[in-house]
């Protein structure tokens, strides 16, 4: 509808994954040429996790069209499939006659004997499973099998799994640890900053035809991040409904009020209600502490973070001060006692809340850290025994945590250190414990923590 008007040869924000929309920035395109060389090079299984609409198909189907000939792909898009279907599954892509009444065990038989001739003839092949986060564990086991099909030296078989970030909470299970010492490379799509999503704009605009000046003013581009949280979809989203008000305004720019507009007519743009009730305040506790629910209870409610998280966190005493709700017939006041009780010791996870409130009042937006872990901050006891490991691995004055959003669902991050460039963290984030590492962190800039 708006292509003339704006000079456009094609759509620039579909939503469908077309492959010359392929967005480079943001660390896309370095993790396309990471997981090329890892599938070229015999290392395993490679994991690539990320948000829903953060670009994990785009990069898949990009992936596709990019490995060498020698390469042979197989795509599994209905990773749901039980242990023997997905062995069936991977039989019919390489047009493997196997009969239904075939055994699991016949199947794989015949598969390593085909991967054996494939590789003789010097091919390589690929599986990648999408939605990977949704394979039943028994599926997941299978997999861990599969990698085993070798020669002395090489594998038969190269893996590579996109799902969403439970897929590491699925990983990080006991009864998954085989399979997770078995992933070589993890990959992390992370959502876009501000200067990104400028970037990712303009260069949609420019692919589908445009030749002009910017028509996102600075304004524009700085509601829609907000709103888009960052992810490539719901930008697309956005970006297309601001380009068609701006047609039916007759404008060939646009600004807030555009934007305004398409944000209000999303429905992922409206914040969801904070709970309220008994009920629902300890289905978001959890296990964590009451000075963390009353954080993130104002938080939500949208108090500024200082007064959420300095007036409870900053201080043991304050922790201690906190109101403490009226009796009720069914709850009773405590009888009370001569002696006053002893003040609360604040948590690690209300120390590194306050630690990482106050650093963030003064840090160089230029500056870089080591995001080490993100949860959903429900979960109380394990973000607290997880701040407990750290304590006797990395030094406790560097080691801070912040409260965040995914969708509408409440995280906390847990970030390591400050450093005056991407070169000095890279080296920081090199020497830190393997188990550290093996938390999969990632380096981000201050100014995408704001």
């Amino acid at each position: 509808m708006y292509l003339d008007h704006f000079g456009l040869r094609e759509p620039p924000f579909r939503i469908t994954p077309h492959t010359e929309f392929f967005f480079a920035g943001a660390n896309r395109g370095a993790t396309l040429d990471a997981l090329i060389y890892a599938i070229t090079h015999d290392e395993g299984i490679v994991k690539v996790s990320g948000e829903v609409g953060s670009g994990k198909t785009m990069l898949c189907r990009v992936l596709l069209e990019r490995l060498p000939a020698n390469v042979v792909t197989i795509y599994l898009a209905t990773p749901s499939l039980s242990r023997d279907d997905i062995l069936y599954a991977l039989a019919a892509e390489l047009h493997l006659p196997v009969p239904p009444s075939t055994r699991s065990a016949q199947i794989v038989r015949l598969l390593q004997e085909h991967l054996i001739a494939l590789y003789a003839k010097g091919h390589q092949v690929v599986v990648l499973i999408d939605e990977a986060h949704v394979m039943p564990r028994e599926t997941l086991e299978e997999i861990r099998l599969l990698s085993n099909l070798e020669t002395n030296h090489h594998k038969l078989l190269q893996l590579v799994m996109f799902g969403q970030p439970e897929l590491n909470d699925v990983l990080a299970r006991h009864d998954m640890r085989q399979l997770k010492e078995r992933i070589t490379h993890n990959f992390t799509l992370g959502p876009l900053g501000r200067e990104e999503t400028a970037d990712y704009i303009d260069f949609r605009l420019r692919a589908a035809g445009y030749k002009g000046a910017s028509i996102f003013s600075p304004t524009a581009i700085g509601q829609l991040t907000g709103a888009a949280q960052g992810l490539t979809r719901r930008i697309n989203i956005l970006a297309d409904k601001s380009l068609l008000a701006a047609y039916a305004a007759g404008r060939h720019d646009v600004g807030p009020e555009e934007t305004k507009a398409a944000i209000e007519d999303c429905d992922f743009s409206v914040a969801a209600a904070p709970p309220s009730g008994r009920k629902a305040m300890l289905a978001l506790a959890g296990g964590a502490c009451l000075a963390l629910l009353l954080a993130l209870f104002l938080w939500l409610q949208g108090k500024p973070a200082t007064t959420s998280i300095d007036s409870i966190t900053a201080t043991p005493a304050a922790a201690a001060a906190l109101p403490v709700p009226a009796a009720t017939a069914a709850n009773p006041p405590p009888t009370p006692s001569a002696t006053p009780p002893e003040p609360r010791t604040a948590t690690l996870t209300e120390q590194r809340l306050a630690a990482g409130q106050a650093w963030l009042e003064h840090a160089d937006d230029e500056h870089w850290f080591i995001q080490l872990r993100a949860m959903d901050a429900a979960q109380g006891e394990q973000i607290e025994s997880f701040l407990q490991r750290l304590e006797s691995q990395l030094p406790a004055d560097q080691t801070r945590a912040y409260l965040g959003k995914r969708g509408n669902t409440p995280r906390l991050g847990i970030i390591f250190g400050e450093y005056e460039s991407h070169a000095q963290a890279s080296r920081a984030m090199a020497a830190l414990p393997t188990e550290i590492q093996n938390s999969q962190p990632y380096l981000r800039q201050v100014k995408k923590l704001r």
